[in-house]
């Protein structure tokens, strides 16, 4: 069961439209490990997770994962929103708003739509661990990449 409150945890007020930073921050929403990625992920991991703690914890993240889905996504309609159609062409944005015009659709930054074949989940502990990590930017010695 899943409880949503009706506002964002970090509001977004982006005033001027800006397509081309929209282009780049669209990955981040539908892109290969982006948010609706990640949510997806820990939420299916959850299920085969043999220790009760651990598999609140996938849950939890799953659930935050969704809150940042919601962020990004708001981020990307701000960005579009009232846009000209010289912002359109002059920042690169005919061939996605060709087909989707202002809306947030779920795709990479280079055009390729949602898929969830870019992540797996094998049922295996260490398997789906090291999936969370790799998404994440994560190495094994515990050093942590910034996207």
């Amino acid at each position: 069961m899943f409880v949503y409150e009706k506002k964002l945890q970090y509001p977004v007020h982006i005033k001027n439209p800006n397509p081309a930073m929209a282009k780049y921050i669209i990955s981040q929403y539908g892109g290969p490990d982006g948010e609706l990625s990640a949510s997806l992920r820990y939420l299916s991991q959850r299920y085969s997770m043999p220790y009760p703690e651990l598999k609140a914890v996938l849950t939890d993240i799953g659930v935050e994962e969704l809150g940042h889905l919601e962020i990004v996504g708001t981020v990307v309609h701000q960005l579009t929103r009232n846009m000209t159609v010289e912002q359109v062409e002059k920042q690169g944005f005919q061939d996605y708003f060709v087909d989707h015009t202002a809306g947030v659709y779920a795709q990479a930054a280079a055009g390729f739509p949602y898929s969830a074949a870019t992540f797996q989940v094998k049922g295996d502990v260490i398997a789906d661990l090291a999936e969370d990590m790799g998404a994440d930017g994560t190495t094994w010695k515990g050093q942590h990449s910034h996207k």
